[in-house]
């Protein structure tokens, strides 16, 4: 069986972010939560103590750069993380700019149903450049 995780970036060219040293990085095709991205391994991998420890830091060290950068460029009130893995086994987080005034506040984004938000190719890629350029902000930042 095909993981469509592991396939996400060829199949989603449009929603493309970044590659990152141990992860990719796309927009969630559903924009209802503006800046909606998920950062997942390289590597199809299920479990974070199945990377070794170094890997696992850097990991997790990008999913913080792209919830900052997400926060920077959508304001939000707060950021939501989620890693489960349970209906496509491969590690992936949701990272989630969530705002006090959306309908679902403060239930968890999937806590029930809403209208989905597809946007033009040329919305998902200006919505990608946005958030490249506010990681390419941080990076600046740390090497200073």
């Amino acid at each position: 069986m095909t993981c469509p995780i592991c396939t996400k970036w060829e199949d989603d060219e449009e929603q493309r972010v970044v590659e990152l040293e141990h992860t990719l990085v796309s927009l969630n095709r559903d924009q209802f939560f503006p800046g909606y991205c998920f950062v997942y391994t390289k590597t199809h991998v299920t479990e974070l103590f199945h990377l070794d420890e170094s890997v696992r830091n850097g990991v997790m060290a990008e999913v913080c750069a792209v919830a900052e950068a997400l926060y920077n460029a959508f304001n939000p009130d707060k950021i939501n993380y989620e890693l489960l893995g349970n209906m496509a086994p491969h590690m992936h987080w949701h990272i989630v700019p969530r705002r006090s005034g959306d309908p679902l506040w403060p239930r968890p984004h999937w806590s029930e149903p809403h209208q989905e938000l597809i946007l033009k190719s040329e919305e998902y890629l200006e919505r990608a450049a946005l958030i490249r350029t506010h990681l390419e902000k941080l990076e600046a930042r740390e090497e200073r």
